[in-house]
């Protein structure tokens, strides 16, 4: 029997930023665009193959870079956007869903994440992890408070995704002081289906895995999830208030920060 010779697998040289410059954040929009519109079927407003809108401007932008072919290749990507600039300029992107009248007047500086993916090659612990120690020394550098934004469920069909919902609802929605509310024009309930009626556990390995790891933090979730038909998504308000999240992953996730 004739053996098959197995081409060496290339290391990865793997590091965590932020973009210096607009040609860095052109390339996240290019990932972004490849996996929201390629990959999940939101639908273009334009014809350039990125993902765009007004808060990029404002936001800083987390990028993971594999630097192995020694020319680096962002591999993903995180947009931030804090309180202070957020106030100053056109407000939160998450407001355009849900009421954030909750966070107004807390004490601290707060922190927005979205528009988080991953190039499919690149969906690992490792790739994780490093999104995530990123965004501990920001924290850090900030003296971030609190963070919250908005997670998806792929689809805009909120029966789909019944039990996942219900799950969230009973298990993980935020005290009220927390609790943003989807906006009255777009609230689809989360409660769809009473305790007892679905498997929990069942359940909870059905969540995305976004969702899945914000929870292992410690986060929890707003009343009310919204259509993003753009983004062929169902939405769900996340928060995750620092001094709550487990420090046994502070510490993982800072330590290399």
């Amino acid at each position: 029997m004739q053996s098959i010779a197995l081409l060496p697998v290339k290391p990865r040289q793997m590091s965590v930023r932020l973009a210096s410059c607009p040609t860095e954040i052109e390339a996240a929009q290019r990932l972004r665009w490849a996996i929201f519109y390629g990959d999940m079927g939101a639908r273009p407003l334009g014809g350039d193959e990125r993902d765009i809108d007004p808060y990029d401007a404002v936001c800083d932008h987390l990028l993971v870079e594999d630097c192995a072919s020694g020319i680096p290749q962002i591999v993903g990507t995180y947009r931030l956007l804090r309180q202070s600039v957020a106030e100053a300029r056109q407000g939160f992107y998450s407001a355009s869903e849900f009421d954030l009248a909750c966070f107004s007047g807390r004490g601290g500086e707060t922190l927005e994440l979205g528009r988080s993916c991953v190039a499919p090659d690149y969906r690992d612990s490792g790739t994780i992890q490093l999104l995530w120690r990123g965004i501990a020394a920001y924290l850090r550098q900030h003296r971030i408070s609190t963070l919250f934004g908005c997670a998806s469920f792929h689809g805009i069909c909120p029966d789909e995704h019944a039990d996942t919902l219900s799950y969230l609802w009973h298990n993980h929605v935020a005290p009220p002081e927390l609790r943003a509310r989807a906006l009255d024009d777009r609230y689809v309930d989360m409660a769809r289906l009473p305790l007892g009626s679905y498997d929990p556990r069942q359940a909870m390995r059905r969540l995305p895995p976004l969702i899945k790891a914000y929870l292992r933090v410690g986060a929890q979730v707003g009343d009310g999830a919204v259509i993003d038909h753009q983004f062929n998504t169902v939405d769900v308000f996340i928060v995750m208030p620092v001094a709550a999240i487990s420090e046994r992953y502070l510490g993982r996730f800072g330590a290399a920060a």
